[in-house]
């Protein structure tokens, strides 16, 4: 099975439109138009009945003290912990593309999505875990959100889509279902995987 998508190349930079944020030379950063790139595949193998996608960024800082601070960085040699940016189920087996913007357009949404009622689920990411204390934008964060590494990180991040397929027409998973839900719940039942990875950065300073 093969992934690809029309907004990037694997190994290249994710756009703007597709992250979170942007650089801002004022305030660091600043929103964007946080929509979902496009993704399409082929190549499926026989059997396939469904396909679950995961957005998994794996270079986020294991600790925080440095993250977003004047005057600091946040050091390269750090260790990396993963965070989870898109949870996608139950694509049907006959769909081969989501369109750019499908799960998410407008800019990030205070308080997240609420998520479509329709077509496949969309499970939670990590964004629900990072702003919870936040008055401002604390809440459950559904489907895509897009990348938003520090803006003083000393790396590159990149960013992981894994599409799996499937030889189940639904996964049992419910409710405010993650990443960790779905890989138990995928476990003995996926046929092929296929992945592509672009990069982002909010650091004018790391290419």
């Amino acid at each position: 099975m093969r992934l690809h998508s029309p907004n990037f190349a694997d190994g290249e930079r994710i756009p703007a439109e597709c992250a979170f944020a942007v650089p801002d030379p004022d305030e660091h950063i600043a929103f964007s138009d946080n929509r979902n790139p496009g993704l399409e595949w082929d190549d499926v193998p026989e059997g396939t009945r469904s396909f679950a996608l995961l957005c998994v960024d794996r270079d986020v800082p294991s600790v925080p003290d440095d993250v977003n601070k004047e005057g600091r960085v946040v050091p390269a040699d750090l260790p990396r912990v993963e965070f989870v940016h898109w949870v996608l189920v139950d694509i049907p087996a006959d769909v081969r593309r989501i369109e750019e913007g499908a799960f998410s357009r407008g800019g990030p949404v205070p308080r997240g999505k609420e998520g479509r009622h329709d077509g496949p689920r969309e499970g939670v990411n990590d964004y629900t875990g990072w702003f919870a204390g936040d008055p401002d934008m604390e809440g459950t964060y559904r489907g895509y959100d897009g990348p938003c590494p520090p803006w003083n990180d000393s790396i590159v991040h990149h960013y992981t889509f894994t599409l799996y397929a499937l030889d189940v027409e639904s996964l049992p998973v419910a409710g405010n279902f993650t990443a960790a839900d779905v890989r138990k719940a995928m476990e003995g039942h996926v046929l092929a995987e296929a992945s592509l990875t672009g990069t982002y950065s909010l650091n004018p300073d790391v290419a």
